[in-house]
Parts: structure tokens; C-alpha cells; sequence
């Protein structure tokens, strides 16, 4: 299948967007996915995504062809305080403004943790409900709202069962079948089948299991079945984004991000295109 393929700003999170466009053009990745840049995740904020700067922006991207994959948010939506969730939702309006300027078709959010003293039934009905309200405000935008499987809810059935319940066809999933695979074991396969057409994106990322502990490895020298993951998405006939995350922001002692990108873009190169 035409899968194409982009890479986290996470593994670059203090990098300038000329310095991710150059690695990017560099390395012939089709895409980027906004996470952190210059070090901030509120990217609105930045000036290099508003007015003069703006317009620059966007012809830079035009100009080497790349995509906005995905805007990634920290939204978050598993508080039991209606005013944290909504703090949240006005965030995310702000960064779904921004996505439909870079022409990115989702906005990335996430469940996330069951807080103390809440349920996990009352955590995923806070989650749905807001994840359906945010899709419903910024619909007129043409920008989804893409739940990651991620912390009390990596597996997929969680996920399939938070899109059931917001029953909203404008919200979707970045699916991270690293995270259920390092939950619970859950393969490609089991995730694909559950998810399907909800998937929007998906995040590619390879992991090894030691002393009890998960730790990030370049693409192909750990334990994460990948080629399992591009079989099952090539049965669901797949076309959107496979996006690699390389988590540097929150691991600073795994691999600097000249190795870690240019190392994913040939392995995939190799083995996926």
C-alpha cells in the first residue's frame, strides 16, 4: 500500500522548523507531525506560526512538499473538574486553528490517566464527552479530533470504546500499537482488527524489553514485531500517515535526533516502502 511516512517533532523538541524542514527534505520523509518546536508545545504561541511568519511557513512546506501529518496537542481530558477539561477544549481550539492554516487533517489528543479518586467508567464518559465536543466546535475548520491510545487507555479496545461512546464521525485515532504491545502485550494484528477505518494515523516506534523495563531502540533492534504492524495495516489497505515518534523530550539519554531520524527513514526505505 502508498503509506507515507513522517516523524515526530518530539525527537527534535528544541529545534527551529528550518532545522526539521532541512532533516526532513534531507532524509525524503513525505511529512512532519507538530509536537514540540523551539521547545513549546502550545504552538500558536510561537511566531513562526502566526501572521508574517505564518505565510512563510506555509510556503517553506509548499515549496520542499511536505505535509503536516498531524498537529500534535498536550490536551488531555481525563480530569474530574469540567473546568480542567474545558481549559483543554479552548486549547484545542486554538491549535485547530493553526492546523487548518498548515492544512494538518487531525488534531492529535489524549484520554489520559485515571486521577485519584475517579473510575475508569467516569474517566471515559469525561473523555468522549469532550473529545465530541471539541470535534463539534472546530468541524467548520475541516480538522478532526485523534485520540492516542496512550496511559490508562493504551489498548486498543479501550480506544474503540471511547469512539463508541463520543459516537462522533469527526473524531478518529492516532493509534501507538507500541504502547498496548507494551501494556499488554496486544500485536498489530489484535489492534488493527478492533480499530480499522478509526485509525487516522498511526505512530511507529521500536522498543526493547530489559530488567523488566521498556526502552526506546532504533527501528529494528528491539522487540516490537514492526513488520507485523505494516502487514496489518496493508490488510486494512492503509494510505494515510505512518508517523515515527522518537520520544527525546521525555528520554534525553536515547539516541540524538540526527541519528535516530536519518536511521528510521532508511530502515523504512528498506523494509516498508
Amino acid at each position: 500500500m502508498n503509506m507515507k511516512v513522517s516523524f515526530s517533532t518530539l525527537a527534535c523538541p528544541d529545534w527551529t522548523l528550518p532545522q526539521i524542514i532541512a532533516i526532513a527534505v534531507g532524509e525524503s520523509y513525505d511529512g512532519i507531525e507538530l509536537r514540540f518546536v523551539q521547545g513549546e508545545d502550545s504552538l500558536w504561541k510561537l511566531p513562526v506560526f502566526s501572521g508574517k511568519e505564518l505565510a512563510s511557513t506555509k510556503r517553506a512546506l509548499a515549496d520542499h512538499a511536505l505535509t503536516i501529518s498531524c498537529l500534535d496537542t498536550s490536551c488531555r481530558f481525563d480530569s474530574p473538574h469540567a473546568a480542567e477539561r474545558r481549559r483543554w477544549i479552548v486549547e484545542g481550539e486554538r491549535m485547530a486553528d493553526l492546523a487548518a492554516e498548515l492544512g494538518a487533517p487531525g488534531l492529535r489528543v489524549f484520554g489520559d490517566t485515571i486521577q485519584p479518586g475517579a473510575d475508569r467508567a467516569s474517566t471515559q464518559s469525561w473523555i468522549a464527552e469532550s473529545i465530541r465536543e471539541l470535534a463539534e466546535i472546530i468541524a467548520t475548520r475541516g480538522v478532526e479530533v485523534w485520540i492516542e491510545n496512550h496511559g490508562d487507555f493504551s489498548a486498543a479496545q479501550e480506544a474503540a470504546a471511547i469512539l463508541a461512546q463520543a459516537a462522533c464521525p469527526r473524531v478518529g485515532v492516532v493509534w501507538d500499537p507500541a504502547n498496548s504491545f507494551a501494556a499488554s502485550q496486544e500485536q498489530p494484528a489484535e489492534g488493527a482488527a478492533l480499530l480499522q477505518s478509526a485509525i487516522r494515523h498511526v505512530h511507529m516506534k521500536d522498543l526493547q524489553h530489559n530488567q523488566n523495563v521498556w526502552r526506546y531502540v532504533l527501528a529494528g533492534e528491539g522487540d516490537f514485531p514492526l513488520l507485523d504492524l505494516k502487514s496489518a495495516l496493508d490488510r486494512l489497505r492503509y494510505e494515510r500517515f505512518l508517523s515515527f515518534e522518537w520520544e527525546k523530550k521525555w528520554h534525553p539519554e536515547i539516541a540524538d535526533p540526527e541519528i535516530a531520524l536519518l536511521h528510521f527513514a532508511r530502515w523504512f526505505r528498506k523494509n516498508c516502502a
